[in-house]
């Protein structure tokens, strides 16, 4: 398999001990989102009001809501981030997120922080833990992995 062969889409799949009813609750949830992808993600008129470290904000008009199976979002550069919920046959959930649309020079970029952002998921949902600093001048922008 090559990696990221599509240039129109990004593929990741993650795998979770957490079920997928969990999972779709932190995703799909204000509470859940701010344990893992943003300082504030609230949610008005179905759209997230995200609110990220560094004090930069994104309002992304939610897409599809199918509880413990799907859940998409206009993300940044408008484009389309998916994330599709499969139960895994042992309690857990494999998860695949689709980012389309992402502008071609966002492109390394947005697929670096889509693995920050799913390894933090991770550790949130099944491990109680939060990986991030929470501190405006350790973000992104100055080199930090742990948004």
């Amino acid at each position: 398999m090559t990696f990221q062969p599509d240039p129109a889409m990004i593929t990741w799949r993650l795998h979770l001990q957490s079920t997928p009813a969990t999972v779709y609750h932190m995703l799909a949830s204000d509470e859940g989102r701010a344990r893992f992808w943003a300082e504030q993600a609230v949610e008005h008129n179905g759209a997230i009001d995200f609110v990220f470290p560094d004090g930069q904000r994104w309002r992304g008009t939610i897409l599809v809501r199918e509880p413990a199976r799907r859940f998409s979002v206009v993300y940044f550069g408008g484009s389309t981030a998916t994330f599709t919920l499969n139960d895994d046959g042992a309690g857990g959930a494999d998860l695949t997120l689709t980012d389309a649309g992402v502008p071609p020079a966002d492109r390394c970029e947005v697929i670096a922080g889509w693995v920050s952002v799913l390894l933090a998921l991770k550790a949130a949902v099944d491990f109680g833990v939060d990986l991030r600093n929470h501190e405006p001048a350790r973000t992104w922008k100055q080199g930090y992995v742990e948004n």
